[in-house]
Parts: C-alpha cells; structure tokens; sequence
C-alpha cells in the first residue's frame, strides 16, 4: 500500500480515533461496574466481552428504569 502524505495523515487520524473509542468504551465500562473492572483489565477484553458486558449494563439500566428504582 503506497500512500501520499494525505493519505498518511487520514490514516493516522482513523487510527486515533478508534484508539480513542476503544479507551472510552473501557473507561464507560469500569464507570458503571464501579470499581469492579480495572482499566487494565478492561483494555485486555475481548470484543466479544465488551459486547456482553455493555448488553448486560444496557439490561440493568432498563430494569431500573422499568422498576421505578433509584438509579443511584
């Protein structure tokens, strides 16, 4: 693959932003597990887990929601 400057530079920048989703995504996931998964263990993750583990807080979320119970 031969790329100009531009074509580096939009590559680089796609590569910071997944590399960003990718922090956020583990970040979001600790917030919510408060405490229960370290950064470090949530960036070794598998994506399959990151999918379980996000359905699982997107479930807990409706059960609050639909019971009527405090979020907090």
């Amino acid at each position: 693959m031969k790329l100009d400057n531009a074509g580096i530079e939009s590559m680089i920048e796609g590569m910071d932003k997944e590399a960003r989703a990718i922090r956020d995504e583990a970040l979001r996931m600790m917030w919510w597990m408060r405490g229960g998964l370290n950064y470090e263990d949530a960036m070794l993750l598998g994506q399959v887990e990151k999918e379980i583990i996000n359905q699982i807080i997107k479930d807990n979320m409706k059960s609050t929601k639909d019971s009527g119970l405090p979020f907090f």
